[in-house]
């Protein structure tokens, strides 16, 4: 498991190129058979990404529960929320199985113990992108499929940013501790995310990039509002986003992302605006 250390507004503001993609970026997300994991400190937030082809997985495959967390099991003081973004899957937790179809998403309470993942179809394996937080109070795991969730239109072709916010762990969808996820997707001709922008002092974000042709990039925007930078990202990568900075992004080619908040509350609403024309 890779640990990111939480960098500051100050020291953000002198790194380079290579420092801000080693501190921020996630990368090779999604490995045959295999489950990546990126601890960072900002909230102590959990990225994961597993693609079980011809064999099942463990979620807890590349986790040293007590070396990294001090406990006895992965999830034992954490929940954690997936969405399925390949073929459908399987997975069995504590003994339940649970269907996650594509697009698909799936909660897991704290105190889930033995999490195992499977493909239906090897020849189109399932992909589960992941997020785990801290959690103090062990609500139920339940599947959010993609009809459950709430759809919300947003934006504009005029404003090159006509989207649809589909809302999965979401306060109206049901209980968690902090964690908040859904997923974000982009007409054609549309190539704006989070703009105008916002921060929320109270949440920080994980933003996870994927639907974006191979020969296409996207330019992930990040920082003070005034003291922006930017990370130029590919299919399949996600980005590390503090409480203190804008998250906003511009692809080459329209795409969809998930989104994934923990901190102090789980107010959607809870985002402090800036102006366009204030942003540096």
């Amino acid at each position: 498991m890779d640990i990111r250390y939480s960098t500051g507004k100050e020291p953000f503001k002198t790194m380079t190129t290579e420092e801000l993609r080693k501190e921020f970026l996630i990368s090779n997300i999604f490995v045959k058979n295999d489950v990546s994991a990126v601890y960072s400190h900002i909230d102590r937030i959990v990225t994961l990404g597993a693609m079980p082809v011809d064999k099942k997985v463990k979620l807890d495959k590349n986790i040293d529960p007590m070396k990294d967390f001090g406990v006895d099991f992965f999830l034992q003081r954490r929940e954690l929320g997936m969405i399925n973004i390949g073929g459908d899957g399987i997975v069995v937790a504590d003994g339940v199985e649970y269907k996650v179809n594509h697009y698909d998403a799936l909660y897991l309470g704290a105190g889930t113990k033995d999490v195992v993942l499977e493909s239906v179809d090897k020849k189109n394996p399932a992909k589960f992108y992941m997020n785990s937080v801290p959690a103090h109070v062990s609500y139920p795991s339940r599947v959010i499929t993609y009809e459950q969730a709430n759809h919300v239109h947003a934006g504009s072709a005029a404003e090159s940013n006509d989207r649809t916010i589909n809302q999965y762990i979401h306060p109206d969808i049901l209980e968690t501790c902090q964690l908040s996820m859904g997923m974000t997707h982009l007409e054609t001709g549309s190539v704006w995310n989070t703009m105008p922008a916002h921060t929320h002092e109270r949440r920080m974000e994980v933003y996870f990039y994927f639907d974006l042709p191979e020969d296409q990039v996207l330019f992930h925007f990040m920082g003070e509002p005034q003291q922006t930078r930017h990370i130029v990202m590919h299919n399949d990568e996600a980005v590390i986003n503090p409480s203190w900075s804008i998250h906003s992004g511009c692809g080459t080619s329209n795409y969809t992302f998930i989104w994934s908040m923990g901190g102090e509350n789980r107010t959607y609403t809870d985002q402090d605006w800036i102006r366009t024309t204030d942003l540096r």
